[in-house]
Order: C-alpha cells, then structure tokens, then sequence
C-alpha cells in the first residue's frame, strides 16, 4: 500500500494534470474552431484572380525612424500587382537615413507620395497624426475607394492589396484587420512571441472579432494592417475622431469606433501574406508589448496583474505539475498499486499531449518555428513578467515612451 506521504502530493498534482489535461483540450478546440471557421488572408489570392477587385487603393504608412526597414518596404509595395494602387510615405519626425533611403528605393515610381512631418499637436499621438496628414494631404488618398493603413517594419506578397479588397469584398466589410505572420529572426521571436501573441488572442478571441452583429462582436483590430472602404473611414470621422486622435492604440480605437456606429469589420489570419518585424531587440520587445497590453487593458493595473498571474499558472505550473507527477509515477510508485500508477502517468502523459498539441497548432498558424513549443514555458514566464511590469509602470505613474514622445498613462 503507497503511503500517505507520497499519495497527498501525488494527489495534488494529478488534479493539476486534470486541469491540464481539461484547459487545453478546449483551447486545442477553439483554435481548430477558428482556423476552420475562417478564412486566412491567403484565400482572397483565388479570389482575386478569379475576379479583380475593382476601385483604386491609397496605402498610407507612418514611418519614425524606419531606416531600417523602409528599403524592404518599399519593394513590396512597388511590386504589388494592383492596378490602381498608390503610396503614401508619411515620413515622422525622423532624425536617422529613413528619408535619404525611402527615396532611393522609389526612384522614379510615380505611385509613391512622400509627405514629411516634422512636428506633432501635443493632443495627437505621433503616429496617427503622421497617417492623418497622409490622408489629408494625398490627393490619393482623397480619391481613394479604399484606404489601407500600415506600418513601415511590414513586407507584403505581390498580391497583397487585391487579395485582401477581394476578401473585404467578399465579406461585405467596412474595415479588414490581419494579424500579421511575424518574423522569426531573435531568439524572443522565436519562443517568447508565439506566448505574448496568445495572450492577445484570448482576450480578442478571432471568432468573436469577426462577429457580424455588433452587440456580440469583440472590438479588435491591429494597427499593421487596417483595410478601410474610404467612404466607411470617412463617416466615422477617421483619424481626425476626438477618440482617435490622442490613441496610443488607435486600432482598437478603430475596432470600437467601427462597433459603436454598427459597421461590419473582420479580423483574419496574414498567413504569410503581411509579414511584420516588430522589434530588434529585446528592450524594445518589453517597451512595444508594455504599451499593447496596457491599452488593451485599458490602463488597468489589476486586470494586468490578473493576465500575468493566469499566464503562470496555465503555461508554467500546470505543465511542471504534469511533468512532475509523471517522473514520480514512474519512479516511486510501487507496481503493484496499479490505479496510482495508472492516475500518476496516465493522466499527466495526456495532459502534456493536450498541452503540446494546442501549442503545435498555435505556431503553425502563426508560422512560428514547431521546435520551440517545449520552451513556451520560458516565453510565458518572460511575458508574465512584461504584464507585471506594465502593471508596475501604471502603479508607479511611469509614461510610455513611444514614437519619440512620453505618453501620460494614468491608472484606471
């Protein structure tokens, strides 16, 4: 008979396992539910050839200190396979090469815009009044049938622009967001992305973003890639919105401005289609995903706190847990107390299957490398630390250091 002293602990981590086993086999669900119930930014390819959007397209891009994207930039927008397609370089602010390399790049493209701004209303937040000047200055843009707003560290597929009005389209759409597919180059991109991401994605689940009755649509929208027909842009009141203009996550704005006036909008999957490089190093990784998950939060230090306490718990404990209670299955529990033995390996063996199943399932969507799924563990400690942190800036009345500006983030 296994004493009590090693059937208690057992006990305990094979309810953890359970709990494992419960959480993501339902998160395995509700993703495969949502790739299967929605179309990534890849199907509007098909669509778009069978049946040329029509309308002309002004993409308008917000660069601050881009020097080192804004080449690449540059060269897939110029080789994007819409007819009528144009773009606006709204250039912000910038003290490095963004502008000497922007112009290189375009030459003489004639479909290129380049506005240069140098100042920004100490009631706008930079970047949306960089993209409001593109829009208000660009004959383009005001002639446009569509607007797409982006951000200058994104490349794009040739056949970008079609596919996605194809999809707005097809969908009857005023706005189309795409989660972009991020890049993969740093070792935080690598393990500590696809957990931050997730966290994203629980509190905007996909399937509730694309909601068609506003009243049970979950608000939500990423700023690297919003799709607007102009005429929706413009009667809303675009960047010029008193709830826009001072947004430091103006898509969310969007997605909420969007919901309140009752006009359809999507989120889909990039798949490859819109790929973004966020951030070079990991100081700015922690500074750009403070900033998200504090908006997103809505200035909410508890909420943060909430977020990170959860994160531990359902990516580090219960897999340790599971892990723990199946090396002690294996090694001290007496053969011959088979129902023990069976709970204490069985159970967390399935748990651990369910978890790393769900996780696979993750990063092939949002094409993250398969081989790091073991160290999501270390990724969600380090994101867990980002939301503490966040929640520590809102406490200790830090601003938010964005854009070459300080944003006072008061505590809600």
């Amino acid at each position: 008979m296994t004493s009590l002293g090693i059937v208690i602990p057992l006990g305990i981590l094979i309810f953890a396992s359970v709990v494992l086993l419960v959480f993501w086999s339902v998160a395995a669900y509700r993703i495969l539910r949502e790739l299967r119930a929605l179309p990534t930014a890849r199907a509007g390819i098909a669509m778009a050839r069978t049946s040329p959007p029509p309308g002309s397209v002004c993409v308008v891009v917000p660069a601050h200190n881009e020097q080192g994207s804004i080449e690449a930039l540059v060269r897939t927008l110029a080789a994007q396979d819409h007819p009528r397609a144009h773009f606006v370089l709204c250039l912000d602010r910038c003290t490095d090469a963004t502008e000497r390399l922007a112009r290189d790049a375009i030459g003489d493209d004639d479909r290129f815009t380049i506005i240069v701004n140098d100042h920004c209303p100490e009631d706008w937040a930079g970047k949306v009044h960089a993209v409001w000047r593109g829009v208000s200055e660009a004959a383009a843009a005001k002639d446009a049938d569509h607007l797409l707003f982006t951000d200058a560290d994104c490349t794009f597929a040739p056949e970008c622009l079609s596919a996605t009005i194809a999809l707005l389209e097809h969908r009857d759409l005023d706005m189309l967001s795409l989660f972009s597919t991020q890049e993969t180059r740093t070792w935080f991109e690598k393990f500590v992305q696809p957990t931050t991401t997730i966290e994203l994605a629980r509190q905007y689940p996909l399937v509730r973003a694309n909601e068609r009755d506003p009243d049970n649509r979950r608000a939500f929208a990423n700023g690297q890639f919003m799709l607007f027909r102009a005429a929706a842009y413009r009667a809303i009141g675009g960047h010029e919105h008193d709830v826009i203009r001072g947004a430091l996550l103006e898509d969310i704005a969007f997605a909420r401005l969007l919901k309140y006036f009752r006009r359809p909008a999507g989120l889909l999957l990039a798949d490859g289609v819109v790929t973004c490089g966020m951030y070079d190093t990991w100081a700015q990784y922690r500074r750009g995903w403070k900033r998200i998950y504090t908006e997103s939060a809505n200035q909410k230090a508890g909420r943060l706190r909430t977020s990170a306490a959860r994160m531990v718990a359902i990516f580090v404990v219960l897999p340790v847990a599971a892990v723990l209670c199946l090396l002690l299955g294996l090694t001290i529990v007496p053969g011959e107390d088979v129902p023990l033995r069976a709970m204490s390996i069985g159970v967390p063996m399935l748990g651990l299957i369910a978890w790393g199943f769900a996780q696979t399932v993750f990063h092939i969507a949002g094409r993250s490398p398969v081989w790091a799924v073991p160290l999501s563990p270390v990724g969600a400690w380090l994101t867990a630390g980002i939301l503490r942190e966040a929640a520590r800036d809102l406490d200790e009345g830090r601003a938010t250091e964005w854009g070459g500006r300080s944003y006072e983030r008061p505590k809600r």
